[in-house]
């Protein structure tokens, strides 16, 4: 949360700007979860994200599935 946010921008776009990027995408799961262990740049500006390899897949899945839901607060 350091450096996204569910409504506004911070480091990088908020959750909900990246659940309307992504929306109707069947492929986007994929994508993020990747992005997510893997890290990357370019498709938000030049600051790049860090990579989360500790992270489990399980746990991926888990918050890709709440971002691209729009990350609701229930």
């Amino acid at each position: 949360m350091g450096c996204h946010a569910v409504d506004r921008k911070l480091v990088g776009p908020s959750f909900q700007q990246i659940a309307t990027k992504y929306k109707g995408d069947a492929q986007a799961p994929a994508k993020l979860a990747r992005k997510v262990k893997e890290g990357g740049s370019g498709v938000w500006g030049m600051i790049p994200m860090p990579a989360h390899q500790s992270m489990s897949d399980a746990d991926i899945r888990t918050v890709v599935d709440w971002v691209l839901a729009g990350a609701p607060s229930k």
